[in-house]
């Protein structure tokens, strides 16, 4: 997967960091089944709020984005928030973290972590 232009509105893209990460931190679980699941849940401080886990399984429901060899598994209420996104790894002085670089956010917290819509 690459942005390209034409750039399809319901995509949901990977960085190459966060790929990179990705691959690194699955490789010192030693588990290739491991997948990145990325979801929203109510809560923080803007009404709603990133997750990321790993996960070996998949619902039916799930959206799988691959790329560079990692997928990230998106559940459908979650996906319908995320469409247009890119997830990002980024290192900076507030740590490092996957952040959501999200356009159909209209409000964020301080530290990104929450938002409306």
């Amino acid at each position: 997967m690459s942005v390209v232009a034409g750039f399809d509105p319901t995509e949901i893209r990977l960085s190459d960091n966060a790929v990179s990460k990705l691959h690194a931190l699955i490789s010192e679980e030693e588990n290739p089944e491991l997948k990145f699941r990325v979801y929203i849940t109510g809560g923080g401080c803007s009404g709603f709020q990133y997750g990321f886990t790993f996960d070996e399984s998949m619902a039916d429901d799930d959206w799988v984005i691959e790329r560079g060899g990692v997928a990230a598994l998106i559940d459908a209420m979650s996906y319908q928030y995320l469409m247009g996104s890119e997830i990002d790894y980024v290192e900076g002085l507030e740590g490092a973290k996957f952040v959501v670089n999200n356009p159909n956010a209209t409000t964020t917290c301080g530290c990104g972590a929450s938002f409306s819509i």
